[in-house]
């Protein structure tokens, strides 16, 4: 299917990315649409339901316009996939009406009923050992149980039945096809704290513990699969299947060719997720990894071992906003490298606690070492250096989980593009890091499983075949790296 093309919808916190691809993995349209997110007071980070999905569609249009503007047919579109934020969740009535905000992944609003819950003998163990997740509000299901406790519109639907529960994809999918599909994949599924890693079904025990009982759950389907077709709303004339639904950094350990076990991407992005593919059996952690679905397809799921970094880009992001240290983010590499060290500063970026390995989400954001010789680029400097520190700790805490070495580590996203960033992460592990050439690597992945299951692609063999050799960063001064590192650590505790 030589002249096949592959729209790729990449729906992620800050933007949505819209990229037709052709057979060889190319890139011949891409549109960006910015999307708006509420950082409201006590830690609550919302975005508008509906505005999500004219978001999506004003990126998709925006593409169609330039493909067709360089002389494409849009008739040669095939198939679409989509990558979206993973943990975010909207909840909706039986006519398709948002009945709350969509709650954001970053959101805190749960940390009290974390707290009682892993308070509960058994509760914590039971989840962990069913869903391969710890309680802790990165995940939807503790945000839906505070909407289901404190809206009392979500409350009364759930009590009826008449309450609908999606994340992104689910939403997309549901709004796409006029309400006529309610799917959503095994990776997304497996982020909600009440799906069953072993028979990747809704577990019904959990959904009963956690007070959510008559709550409507989306069907759960393999990652590259046949979920519906779509006019997107009069933007193409005959219906487009929508052929892969997938989380970003799931798409993107796809799309960096995750397909083995002991292969290993991070993404770089406002989080970070480091996905470690671990085969065909869920295993569990007892270094503060959770186990998540990898990538799936109808003959074949692999599960990953995955430690989640919440704040990435977001520190940098909040440097520039709020204490307007520099003008663009692409400014902080030239900062970085403008002074020797960091001069003693070090940051602690727990803006919305701390992830993987740490687990503290209670745990707030510092700023240590400042005196009065300390210049704006050497708090830029500490900033980024907690990039490449957070990585290690979870790859850290991966190796010994597994007992494997990880030789190589593929990155991918927007802050690869910082030379300071990569040069230092390399310093840090002493071991080759192989940086993506396509920047949009989590559409790649949703295109590459959409056009499995289009049959545009025979198989994942012929996927294999157009992973191409990367380049990759060689280490340098790990000892003083190494140094620093031990510094910062011993900070977070």
């Amino acid at each position: 299917m030589e002249n096949s093309l592959i729209l790729a919808i990449d729906q992620g916190t800050s933007s949505t990315k819209t990229i037709i691809f052709n057979v060889k993995g190319e890139v011949l349209a891409k549109a960006t649409e910015i999307l708006e997110t509420n950082y409201l007071e006590g830690g609550y980070v919302e975005q508008n339901p509906e505005g999500i999905y004219q978001n999506v569609l004003l990126s998709v249009k925006a593409c169609l316009a330039a493909f067709t503007a360089n002389g494409g047919k849009i008739e040669d579109i095939k198939s679409a996939g989509i990558s979206n934020q993973r943990e975010t969740f909207v909840v909706w009535d039986k006519s398709g009406k948002a009945i709350a905000p969509a709650v954001v992944w970053q959101c805190k609003r749960s940390i009290a009923i974390c707290e009682e819950l892993n308070s509960k003998n058994g509760i914590a163990a039971e989840v962990k050992n069913k869903t391969g997740l710890i309680i802790d509000p990165y995940f939807s299901g503790t945000k839906l149980i505070w909407l289901n406790q404190n809206n009392d519109e979500v409350k009364n639907k759930i009590q009826s039945g008449e309450a609908y529960f999606g994340t992104v994809d689910t939403w997309l999918l549901y709004k796409l096809t006029n309400g006529q599909k309610y799917l959503t994949d095994y990776s997304n599924a497996s982020r909600t704290l009440i799906f069953n890693l072993e028979n990747l079904q809704w577990d019904t025990e959990l959904i009963e513990i956690f007070g959510l009982k008559g709550i409507n759950l989306p069907e759960p389907k393999p990652s590259a699969f046949h979920y519906g077709e779509s006019l997107f709303e009069g933007l193409f004339e005959k219906p487009l299947p929508i052929t892969a639904m997938i989380g970003d950094s799931h798409a993107a350990a796809f799309g960096e060719g995750c397909l083995n076990p002991g292969t290993a991407k991070a993404t770089l992005g406002t989080g970070c997720s480091v996905l470690m593919n671990i085969g065909d059996k869920p295993k569990s952690s007892a270094s503060g990894m959770i186990t998540t679905i990898c990538w799936s397809t109808e003959e074949r799921v692999d599960y990953a071992l995955e430690g989640v970094i919440v704040s990435c880009g977001s520190t940098i992001e909040w440097l520039k906003n709020e204490l307007q240290l520099f003008g663009e983010s692409r400014e902080t590499e030239a900062m970085a490298t403008s002074v020797q060290d960091n001069n003693g500063v070090y940051i602690v970026p727990a803006f919305s606690g701390l992830g993987a390995p740490y687990w503290n989400m209670s745990r707030k954001a510092s700023i240590e070492g400042l005196t009065f010789d300390c210049k704006k680029n050497h708090v830029v400097r500490a900033a980024l250096e907690t990039i490449p520190f957070q990585i290690k700790a979870v790859l850290d805490a991966m190796q010994k989980d597994t007992g494997v070495p990880i030789q190589e580590l593929m990155v991918n996203g927007g802050i690869t593009a910082n030379n300071f960033v990569m040069d230092f992460l390399t310093d840090l592990l002493d071991s080759k890091v192989i940086k993506s050439t396509m920047p949009d690597v989590s559409a790649l992945g949703a295109a590459y499983l959409a056009g499995l299951a289009a049959g545009i692609f025979k198989n994942l063999e012929e996927v294999q075949q157009l992973f191409g050799q990367r380049p990759g960063l060689t280490s340098g001064k790990y000892l003083e790296s190494g140094k620093q590192y031990a510094v910062w650590n011993s900070l977070i505790y």
